[in-house]
């Protein structure tokens, strides 16, 4: 059977070579053709697909993270998120990694608000964001390396602290962007 070429489309031809296999991610080189036809050697990241919520709640705010990322050795506030393991749904990974950093379990629908490649052209993995609108504590959450501390942070105040810098991960500032603006709270974005 011939496959017939889009134009524009890259075609991978094998795998040369695996150089890192772990849990986490995989690293590779593939024997790749250009869209001109010349071919070259490129490395491909694989990683695990994610997925996280933002959960608004309207009396307490947007849950949040501050934490601590080794690389780039930056702190910042950050939704919760996280890996889905296999045969979980997206959906559910969000619900668990929100129950598992936080202690808060996410009741009701979520409702999708992107998905979306973090790293295109280079890595593989998928990002799924979610908004959800309720939630109940449960206790201390059971993964006490997530974060330096948990709060329900007023959505004023998570607006200025995009604008300021304070939320730096692509996921955690596309999230908020999109949950702000799928609840009607869009304006806060453009500050005063």
């Amino acid at each position: 059977m011939t496959t017939v070429r889009r134009a524009g489309e890259w075609v991978t031809h094998s795998t040369l070579r695996e150089v890192h296999t772990s849990w986490w991610m995989s690293l590779r080189i593939d024997d790749v053709e250009r869209p001109d036809g010349s071919r070259t050697e490129h490395e491909v990241v694989r990683g695990r697909d994610a997925a996280g919520v933002a959960v608004l709640h309207p009396d307490r705010g947007l849950l949040m993270l501050w934490r601590h990322r080794f690389l780039p050795d930056t702190w910042g506030w950050e939704l919760p998120a996280g890996a889905i393991e296999a045969g979980e749904s997206p959906d559910t990974a969000a619900r668990r990694e929100c129950l598992e950093e936080t202690g808060w379990s996410v009741r009701g629908p979520v409702r999708l608000l992107s998905t979306h490649h973090p790293s295109v052209g280079l890595v593989n993995q998928t990002f799924h964001i979610y908004v959800a609108t309720d939630a109940a504590h449960q206790g201390a959450p059971s993964d006490a390396n997530e974060a330096a501390r948990i709060e329900w942070r007023p959505l004023d105040r998570v607006a200025a602290d995009l604008r300021e810098g304070a939320i730096t991960d692509g996921f955690t500032q596309l999230g908020v962007a999109l949950a702000l603006a799928a609840t009607g709270q869009g304006s806060l974005l453009a500050g005063h």
